[in-house]
């Protein structure tokens, strides 16, 4: 999609990514009320969202926290739960390897699962040209206010929200809005399928290692797909050049 300067390609990314704030909104209240309701004072809890910036992670350390983990635990716990930001940033390396380290650096503290579902099958592509950057900049900036304003709601007006609402369950829609449209292919569904399968079979393994063995294998059953795939068409031109 040709832009006509990289400002419009930016504006465009902060709106593709509006429609997924929904999903984003309950998570950061359910961030922000569990934090207060633990005795976390108001800018504690600001400064952990702004230094985590996934919320995934933080919940977890709050758990733990609360349980009375050792620290070096809960460290790793977060580490393990954010090792998907490394794949995320394998991917988008060689399209934003050119950028000076002053717009490299932000660019990776603003990686989110959102921005990385939006741009990653754009960057593949080469549809956005040289105006992958501004995009991925239009969604993650939204993505990262909307993210704290909704952590910066739980804490002060959270705890006001009804418990019937289930706000919870807007979480796990929000990725499924993600998941879908990248189904393209038999490589995909069937990354899709087995990290899904494993994710939910692994459920119960400590540290949320459930989360890295479902990607992983989701990851080579993609690979592994792939390959037939492309062993098969192969397979299948010689004999199609003899029968002509």
């Amino acid at each position: 999609m040709p832009y006509p300067s990289a400002r419009h390609a930016f504006m465009h990314g902060v709106r593709v990514l509006l429609p997924l704030t929904p999903g984003v909104i309950p998570f950061g209240l359910v961030t922000g009320v569990t934090a207060i309701n633990m005795g976390l004072s108001p800018a504690t809890t600001l400064g952990m969202a702004a230094m985590f910036y996934s919320g995934s992670a933080q919940m977890a350390v709050l758990q733990l926290m609360h349980t009375g983990v050792v620290p070096i635990a809960i460290v790793v716990t977060a580490w393990i739960i954010n090792l998907r930001f490394i794949m995320y940033g394998a991917t988008f390396a060689p399209h934003l390897q050119h950028l000076p380290r002053r717009w490299s650096w932000p660019s990776a503290y603003l990686l989110s699962d959102q921005s990385f579902a939006l741009c990653s099958l754009k960057a593949f592509s080469g549809e956005l040209g040289p105006y992958l950057f501004p995009f991925y900049a239009g969604t993650a900036v939204a993505m990262w206010l909307a993210w704290m304003l909704s952590v910066v709601a739980g804490v002060y007006v959270g705890a006001s929200i009804p418990e019937n609402w289930s706000l919870g369950f807007a979480i796990p829609l929000s990725f499924l809005a993600l998941l879908v449209p990248g189904i393209r292919s038999k490589p995909s569904l069937g990354a899709a399928v087995v990290g899904g399968l494993l994710a939910v079979w692994l459920v119960r393994l400590p540290y949320n290692l459930g989360l890295i063995v479902a990607s992983l294998g989701g990851i080579v059953a993609g690979l592994w797909i792939e390959r037939l795939t492309n062993a098969s068409g192969k397979s299948a031109a010689p004999a199609t050049e003899e029968a002509q």
